[in-house]
């Protein structure tokens, strides 16, 4: 699915981006985590509607955006320096055994080839320890395909290091707030009743 925003937000909430109507704002928690989470996201990522890392955002009181290939200065990749601050990667370097838990933690939002350019160009990013991930159960509700089936979305991914490093009360409030941000954007898109029909079967 293309994500459709209109330049102007015109007709849609200007922090959850989604058609006035169905704004998910008044549904979002308020979480407060230990660790804090620092989201580095793809300038092309930054005005969809269908992008998950806004509403990560929304919910986690420790979290910051910064964005990556804007127009301008390059980006500081001193902002990924400090202390038990580790990336939250499939396939990043494994921490050191007597490693603490992180206290911070780096995310990169974006499709996959943005991903993995930005964990190219930035090597800042590759000395850091890595959190990774088990998959996702089979058929896992998408608001895009992922190129392949260990992929998820970044709400969905800071949903699972909650699991881990927070406890699984946590992590059930944000695994439901991206089910309700797919619910509403396929409404949006007049498509919810035909995902139920097709979820739920013949009868």
């Amino acid at each position: 699915m293309r994500s459709r925003t209109p330049v102007d937000l015109a007709g849609r909430c200007p922090r959850c981006y989604l058609p006035v109507r169905l704004c998910l704002c008044a549904q979002v928690p308020r979480l407060d985590t230990r660790t804090e989470f620092l989201v580095i996201r793809h300038n092309k990522e930054k005005e969809k509607s269908t992008n998950t890392a806004r509403i990560a955002a929304l919910a986690l009181s420790r979290c910051q955006v910064l964005t990556y290939g804007a127009p301008g200065p390059p980006f500081d990749a001193s902002v990924l320096e400090g202390a038990d601050t580790w990336l939250l990667f499939p396939d990043a370097q494994a921490p050191a055994p007597e490693a603490a838990r992180p206290r911070r933690l780096v995310v990169l939002d974006g499709n996959w080839g943005q991903a993995r350019r930005m964990l190219q160009r930035l090597p800042a990013l590759r000395r850091l320890p890595g959190l990774a991930l088990p998959p996702p159960a089979p058929h896992t509700r998408r608001l895009r395909r992922p190129p392949n089936p260990e992929g998820m979305s970044t709400l969905e991914a800071m949903a699972g290091a909650t699991a881990l490093l927070e406890g699984e009360a946590l992590a059930q409030q944000l695994y439901a707030l991206h089910e309700l941000l797919i619910d509403r954007v396929l409404e949006s898109r007049g498509r919810l009743g035909d995902e139920w029909a097709r979820l739920s079967g013949p009868s």
